[in-house]
């Protein structure tokens, strides 16, 4: 062990200003690599951060819209509006694969107290809505529940924003009392998120106001046993298939409902960020590939100057594995030194970044990267080495003690 570092440092040492130049390309190929695969990773758990801010992926949302195509003497053009008795065809048609349904209305209104007031309205929705909007943990009271619903209670849940607008403190909105719609409403709870900023009523609190009309805004539909993106797409297609019966259009007609499948919609873009993270390997790879070239190079130079050792060597019993194997480890090692030295500063400018742009607050080096880049290291030594020990193996002991 002691005689192969003193051979590696040697190594260096013979062929100084080449193997620094020659080294600084390995580490900045890997700080390069370390970079991108950390913006990489960055963006997928940002990813898959807000698409859990954006509720369950394991849904779709169901708009109506406006026919483009005659049906059964229906004109094109026809205007579709959802019904909450849509709730109960869609489950009963797709029960293999809807778990439940659910109906929401808006009302584009003034929410006022004395103090201010806000004009963004509220939804009208069903207790679930906390998991589909996934609202988290409330700040101070609690959301909605079934018996707001049974007893159609004048309740409210606001925003944390729209609290601190209405009331002295988001605390002090739970209890308070604030004006919408010409009435009065008692506000339940309140809660905060990054982006969110609507405020919610129970929807039968809301139908019984405005007479009990059968019409729905949106349902959200949320499905199981979906696996592949096609599994989504039928999934979507039978939904359509239920509803074109209950309204009479062509189930072919794409714009008689606006659909977002928020299931597909998750699959496909996690497997365009697949492609993304293989790209950013191969050019990263590629980017040190140059890097390797110049450390085979270092290697032939070394093997070179050192054939009248290894003939000694060969002439005394060494064999041509071991040969190979001190000329592939010595490779390693400077791959591998110079490696590192980019792995420190691509990880100290990936926790800069992390630490001063908000954006990419999820760029890191997790120890599965470091793992992966240590394996590319230990790859590209073996690579850079594996010429110069194949032409070290192949010298003649005889020729080799003859060489100058």
């Amino acid at each position: 062990m002691f005689d192969l570092i003193r051979e590696i440092a040697q190594t260096l040492r013979n062929n100084r200003l080449r193997t620094i130049l020659t080294g600084l390309a390995v580490a900045w190929g890997i700080f390069m690599l370390i970079v991108l695969l950390g913006a990489s990773k960055g963006v997928m758990q940002s990813f898959e951060h807000n698409s859990s801010e954006m509720g369950s992926n394991n849904s779709m949302t169901i708009f109506g819209g406006r026919t483009s195509k005659p049906y059964k003497g229906y004109k094109e053009g026809r205007w579709i509006s959802l019904k909450n008795s849509d709730i109960d065809k869609i489950e009963h048609d797709n029960r293999e694969i809807v778990s439940k349904v659910i109906s929401y209305a808006s009302e584009n209104t003034n929410i006022s107290t004395p103090r201010d007031f806000v004009s963004e309205g509220f939804d009208a929705v069903y207790p679930d809505a906390i998991k589909t909007n996934n609202l988290g943990q409330m700040k101070y009271g609690r959301f909605i529940n079934d018996r707001d619903m049974e007893e159609r209670r004048r309740v409210m849940v606001l925003a944390s924003t729209h609290a601190r607008m209405l009331f002295p403190t988001e605390e002090e909105a739970v209890g308070g009392v604030v004006t919408s719609m010409g009435l009065a409403w008692t506000v339940i709870g309140v809660y905060e998120h990054p982006w969110r900023s609507g405020n919610y009523v129970p929807y039968t609190t809301y139908k019984a106001i405005t007479g009990n009309t059968d019409e729905a805004y949106k349902l959200d539909v949320t499905v199981e046993g979906l696996k592949t993106e096609a599994d989504g797409i039928a999934a979507e297609n039978a939904i359509r298939q239920t509803l074109a019966r209950s309204h009479e259009f062509d189930p072919e007609d794409q714009n008689s409902l606006w659909v977002w499948n928020k299931f597909v919609d998750y699959l496909t873009t996690r497997a365009g960020l697949g492609y993304l993270d293989l790209a950013v390997w191969v050019i990263g790879i590629f980017t040190l590939l140059s890097g390797i070239v110049g450390i085979s190079n270092i290697m032939f130079v070394s093997v070179r100057e050192r054939t009248h050792e290894i003939g000694i060597r060969r002439a005394i019993g060494a064999k041509p594995r071991n040969i190979l194997t001190q000329i592939l480890l010595e490779s390693v090692v400077i791959t591998t030194i110079f490696g590192y030295i980019g792995v420190v500063f691509g990880t100290a400018v990936l926790q800069l970044i992390s630490a001063f742009v908000p954006e990419m607050a999820y760029v890191a080096v997790d120890l599965n990267l470091a793992f992966k880049v240590t394996v590319a290291l230990i790859v590209a030594g073996c690579v850079a080495g594996l010429f110069p020990a194949l032409k070290a193996i192949k010298v003649k002991p005889v020729e080799a003690l003859r060489d100058e």
